[in-house]
């Protein structure tokens, strides 16, 4: 139940404290992901509290970049394509996330145990921070584009 008042603050979150810069706020709580996954992969067992802990933390933070992609992409594309943009972010992002995502951790837990799986999710984490870091600099550029054509230029 953490996901959905999580996704409530990055969205407030993304519109107040990072005026509408949904890759800032995205890499913000991304961020905090990665580090929520370290300290749940480090916590030594018989720390059941710190453990329940990390996954309520992640479990509040994973869902609002995943709510910020799907708004970004209608923010950016056209309005004609508003619906296909939706749909193509849906549809990868699902993919991606239930049919690679299992099969690359299931793989790797199989053959390199837990500490790989970790090391697979973490990447992915990073990963993550930095295409938002991308993304930021894309929105930048595009708002630029725009305030360009509206000055005239």
């Amino acid at each position: 139940y953490a996901g959905i008042p999580g996704t409530l603050l990055c969205g407030w979150m993304s519109d107040k404290v990072f005026r509408g810069n949904r890759g800032a706020s995205g890499v913000f709580f991304m961020t905090l992901v990665t580090i929520a996954t370290i300290v749940y992969w480090m916590n030594p067992a018989g720390n059941p509290n710190v453990d329940m802990a990390c996954m309520i933390i992640i479990g509040f933070l994973i869902y609002g970049p995943v709510m910020l992609i799907g708004l970004h992409a209608l923010e950016l594309a056209p309005k004609k394509a508003a619906g296909t943009a939706a749909g193509f972010t849906g549809l990868f992002g699902y993919l991606g996330g239930s049919v690679a995502a299992s099969a690359i951790v299931g793989y790797t837990v199989d053959f390199f145990g837990w500490d790989g799986g970790f090391m697979v999710m973490i990447g992915g984490s990073i990963l993550a921070v930095i295409l938002l870091v991308v993304v930021m600099i894309g929105e930048k550029r595009h708002h630029d584009e725009l305030q360009l054509k509206r000055n005239g230029g």
